[in-house]
């Protein structure tokens, strides 16, 4: 069997899909909330005002820590990578 070589393991080693993933979280909840704001009625300290504006909520506040988290992972991975490319 022959060794796998760093360079294509560190390549594919799936830095790529957690920042494709994180920003597309991050961007969904961000579209959420903006649809909450401006064309689902908006939201008070009690809710959101529509049955469409709390499903809007819901899925604001479920994408946009979980996408921040997973981009920060993603950022993380790929800094590791450079600094270990650097270094050869």
């Amino acid at each position: 069997m022959p060794a796998a070589h760093p360079e294509s393991s560190q390549s594919n080693d799936g830095t790529r899909q957690l920042l494709q993933w994180g920003c597309g979280m991050l961007g969904a909840g961000l579209l959420a909330g903006l649809l909450l704001v401006t064309l689902l009625g908006g939201f008070t300290a009690t809710g959101a005002h529509t049955n469409t504006g709390w499903f809007a909520l819901i899925v604001t506040l479920m994408c946009i820590p979980f996408g921040l988290l997973v981009l920060g992972l993603g950022v993380a991975k790929w800094l590791r990578n450079r600094s270990l490319g650097r270094r050869r």
